[in-house]
């Protein structure tokens, strides 16, 4: 039997998601596809769309048989924490080959660079902190550094999706995972692009997030875009933005004692006192990260701050959680992904936890925490997110389709 795992968000499912889904069970011949998706907060430091549960069920109906929740803990993070945790389980559930969507295109390429960062980490490393410019961001800095190193490096790692399959293929040649590598190439648009081209069918993640919150358009102006699934799931539930959360950041900000700030995981120094400053002044949470950004630190890096903020994640306690995964949440599975657990499970090295109950809820304090904060947005249309709520079984309800 061959297992694909695939890395994702689906912020929302779309129909380039599809395209790889599609495509990663071609290309590796899978019997079993094996989503590791964040939950209801994701990597840039920002809340998901809608929550995990409706994208989880969207991912079922188009091609995945299970999908597991990437703890919160990993998957607020840049790119090589959210690729420890998530590569981490995909190994733990014994996972074949690794597909994920690449600007670059070239699994070989991947293979070529993670086996040259890892063989040569120690002295970029050396290079890196003797010669990282404060006043540029860490992404830049490392580009630096691997220009300087490699006089060809195989990889552009200025494209997001590179970034983070090389951070992939990086924690499987560190840890020498028994895991192939296998990336399909990205359609049309890019990761970035803001803006919906009525002549395609394919848009970024980005661009539909922002016609939504924006309003720009209406869930059905997009059902070109995204399988019918994420439109009724769109139609049915509260679009979630950063701002539903900035009156309780407000609250944080304004309330936390300076001393507490300053111990925020990933907070800079000095940084504390810019935020107490601005808060008083900033009326949505654009106009906050407009008025604290500065030139080292962006956008991205600022919103997982405030996540980390409204979660009262201070450095100790995160450096105290940030080792093995023990258990993770089970989402949602297929016949066939039901099949692979029944006959797999006691070869797992992870616990496939399936109902949260005064027992396994320690196992995933976190992520209920962040499913309680989640709600917050819109607790009136916004179900619990752990305590009542099973997996999607796609072997009983016949109705999801």
């Amino acid at each position: 039997m061959k297992i694909c795992g695939v890395i994702a968000e689906y912020n929302p499912f779309h129909n380039g998601h599809l395209y790889h889904l599609k495509e990663a069970r071609k290309q590796t011949g899978a019997d079993v596809i094996i989503v590791v998706m964040s939950g209801n907060f994701l990597q840039r430091g920002e809340p998901a769309i809608s929550d995990k549960w409706s994208r989880a069920k969207v991912a079922l109906q188009n091609g995945a048989d299970i999908v597991i929740e990437l703890p919160v803990d990993f998957s607020v993070q840049p790119a090589d924490y959210f690729a420890e945790g998530a590569v981490s389980i995909l190994n733990s559930l014994n996972c074949d080959v690794l597909c994920f969507g690449s600007e670059d295109g070239d699994s070989q390429a991947f293979e070529k660079a993670a086996d040259l960062y890892v063989k040569h980490e120690s002295e970029l490393d050396k290079l890196f902190k003797t010669t990282h410019q404060k006043n540029q961001t860490y992404a830049h800095n490392f580009n630096e550094v691997l220009s300087t190193y490699f006089s060809n490096f195989p990889l552009d790692l200025s494209l997001p999706n590179n970034i983070l399959g090389f951070a992939y293929a990086k924690e499987i040649r560190k840890h020498k995972y028994p895991m192939a590598i296998k990336t399909v190439s990205r359609l049309n648009s890019q990761y970035h692009d803001r803006d919906l081209d009525s002549q395609q069918s394919i848009a970024s993640a980005t661009a539909i997030r922002a016609a939504l919150i924006k309003q720009d358009s209406t869930v059905q102006e997009l059902k070109r875009f995204a399988p019918a699934g994420t439109i009724d799931s769109l139609e049915s539930r509260p679009v979630v933005s950063w701002n539903d959360f900035f009156p309780y950041l407000n609250y944080q900000i304004t309330l936390l004692p300076t001393e507490e700030l300053r111990n925020m995981y990933m907070m800079e120094t000095g940084l504390e006192y810019r935020f107490k400053e601005k808060i008083s002044t900033a009326f949505n949470m654009e106009e906050l990260l407009e008025k604290v950004k500065t030139k080292q630190l962006t956008w991205v890096s600022l919103q997982r701050i405030c996540f980390h903020i409204l979660m009262n994640n201070s450095r100790e306690s995160m450096s105290v959680r940030m080792g093995k995964i023990d258990a993770v949440r089970l989402l949602g599975f297929t016949s066939a992904g039901q099949a692979y657990i029944n006959q797999s499970k006691s070869k797992f090295t992870v616990q496939l936890i399936s109902n949260v109950n005064k027992k396994t809820a320690t196992m995933l304090a976190q992520d209920i925490r962040a499913g309680n904060l989640y709600r917050l947005a819109e607790k009136s249309r916004i179900d619990d997110q752990d305590f009542y709520t099973k997996p999607i079984n796609f072997i009983d309800i016949k109705d999801l389709n």
